[in-house]
C-alpha cells in the first residue's frame, strides 16, 4: 500500500479515463454492424470491457513487482525467444497459406480466447532489451567517437532488433515496422553515443526514406503497383478518384469527420459506421468519435493521450537514471507513434496503416500490452521516488 501511495497519477487518471471511453466508443461503433449480421449487439462491449479490466489488473501486478525483476536478463531472453519465434510463424504463414491474410498482411495468432498480435509484445520487448542494452553499455559507448566502434559495441543487439523489423515489414506490416524502427532510433538517439554520430544516422535514414517515397511515387516497379499497401498509398493522394475503390474507407472516414462537426450528432447516432467504414470499431474508431462527438470529443481523447505522452517525457527528462529515461522515452513513443499513424491515415495526410488508436480502438492486444508497459513506467517511477526519500 505503501507504493500505491507514490504512484504517479498524472498517468493513471488519464489512463482509466481512456479505458472508459473506450469501452464506451467500442459499443457504439460496434453495435449495429453486430445486429445487421444477427449477432449479440454487446459483444464487443463485453470483451472490450474484460479486456480493460484485466488490463488494470495487469498494469497493477506489474506496478507491485520488484524493480529487479523487471530487468531480469533470463526473462528477458525468454520474451525474445518468445517474440522471434511468433514473429518467424507468421510470416512463413502469410508465405505458404496466402489465404491467412487480412486486408493483406498475416499479424494474428489465434489462441482461442483471444487474437495474439506479436507486433504488440515486440514493441514491449524492444523497449525493454534496448533500455537494458544501452544503460549496460553506457560507459563505453560514451567514449565511442566513430561508427566503427559504436557499431562494433552494439553489433549483437542490432541483429536482434534488425530481424524484428525486417519480419514485422516482410508479414507485410508496414505500420507496425515503422513504430518499431522510431522506438529504436529515440532510444539509440537517447544513449550516450555522441551526438554526432545520431545526426549522421538520422540524416542517412531521412535520405533513404526520402528517395523511397520518391521511386514509389514516381517510379513505381511493377510489383510495387500490385501491393495492398500501394493501393493505400494511391488512395490517400487520390480519395476521391479511387472512391468505388481504394479510396473508399478513407472518403467515408472525411464523411464522418465533416458530420460531426464541433460538438457531433450525437453518441450512437453515427451514419458512416452503418456498414460504409470497415471495421469502424478498430481501425477507424476515431473518425466514429469525430462523428458522434464532434471536435470536442476528438480534443478531450487527443488531450488524455497528450498528458500521459508529455507526463512520460518529462519524468525521462528529470530522472537520474538512464534505464529509466530510456523506458519512459520508448513507452511514450510507442503510444505517440500509434496516434500519429492511427488519425493522420484518418485524415489522409499519410497511407492507412492499419495501427489502432491507443486504449480506445476494440483489442486485446494491444490494451494488455500497453497497460503492461504504463505499469512498468508507474513502477520505475513510484521506486525512484522511494529511493529518493529514503536519500532524504
Amino acid at each position: 500500500m505503501k507504493k500505491l501511495k507514490k504512484i504517479d497519477l498524472w498517468i493513471v487518471i488519464p489512463y482509466i479515463l481512456l479505458l472508459g471511453i473506450g469501452i464506451v466508443m467500442v459499443y457504439s461503433a460496434s453495435f449495429y454492424n453486430v445486429l445487421i449480421a444477427g449477432g449479440k449487439t454487446d459483444q464487443y462491449l463485453i470483451k472490450q470491457a474484460t479486456y480493460a479490466v484485466a488490463g488494470i489488473f495487469i498494469c497493477y501486478i506489474t506496478f507491485m513487482l520488484k524493480e529487479r525483476i523487471l530487468k531480469n536478463q533470463r526473462i528477458l531472453s525468454l520474451v525474445m525467444i518468445i517474440t522471434l519465434v511468433s514473429l518467424f510463424y507468421l510470416l512463413a504463414r502469410a508465405y505458404l497459406v496466402p489465404s491467412s491474410r487480412v486486408n493483406g498482411a498475416s499479424a494474428w495468432i489465434n489462441l482461442g480466447i483471444i487474437n495474439f498480435q506479436p507486433l504488440e509484445l515486440a514493441k514491449i520487448f524492444l523497449i525493454m532489451f534496448l533500455a537494458l542494452v544501452l544503460t549496460n553499455k553506457q560507459n563505453r559507448l560514451l567514449k565511442k567517437q566513430g561508427w566503427k566502434e559504436v557499431f562494433h559495441e552494439v553489433f549483437q543487439p542490432l541483429v536482434v532488433v534488425g530481424s524484428i523489423i525486417i519480419m514485422v515489414f516482410f508479414q507485410p506490416d508496414i505500420g507496425g515496422a515503422l513504430i518499431l524502427s522510431l522506438i529504436t532510433l529515440v532510444l539509440v538517439s537517447s544513449s550516450t553515443i555522441p551526438g554526432r554520430l545520431i545526426a549522421e544516422l538520422s540524416g542517412a535514414l531521412l535520405v533513404i526514406f526520402t528517395s523511397m517515397i520518391v521511386v514509389i511515387t514516381k517510379f513505381p516497379p511493377a510489383f510495387v503497383k500490385s501491393n495492398y499497401a500501394y493501393q493505400r498509398f494511391l488512395a490517400m493522394q487520390h480519395p476521391f478518384q479511387l472512391e468505388q475503390k481504394a479510396g473508399a474507407q478513407l472518403v467515408n472516414s472525411f464523411y464522418a469527420i465533416s458530420n460531426g462537426g464541433v460538438f457531433g450528432v450525437g453518441l450512437g447516432n453515427s451514419i458512416q459506421k452503418r456498414g460504409y467504414l470497415p471495421e469502424p470499431h478498430t481501425d477507424f474508431i476515431m473518425s466514429i468519435i469525430s462523428e458522434e462527438l464532434g471536435f470536442m470529443g476528438v480534443l478531450l481523447v487527443l488531450g488524455l493521450l497528450m498528458i500521459m505522452i508529455l507526463r512520460m517525457i518529462s519524468l525521462g527528462f528529470r530522472s537520474k537514471k538512464t534505464y529509466n529515461s530510456l523506458v519512459y522515452y520508448g513507452v511514450a513513443t510507442m503510444i505517440l507513434a500509434q496516434i500519429i499513424l492511427n488519425v493522420g491515415g484518418l485524415l489522409g495526410l499519410i497511407p492507412l496503416t492499419g495501427v489502432t488508436l491507443p486504449f480506445i480502438s476494440y483489442g486485446g492486444s494491444s490494451l494488455l500490452v500497453l497497460s503492461f508497459a504504463l505499469g512498468i513506467v508507474l513502477n520505475l517511477e513510484a521506486t525512484a521516488r522511494f529511493e529518493k526519500v529514503k536519500k532524504g
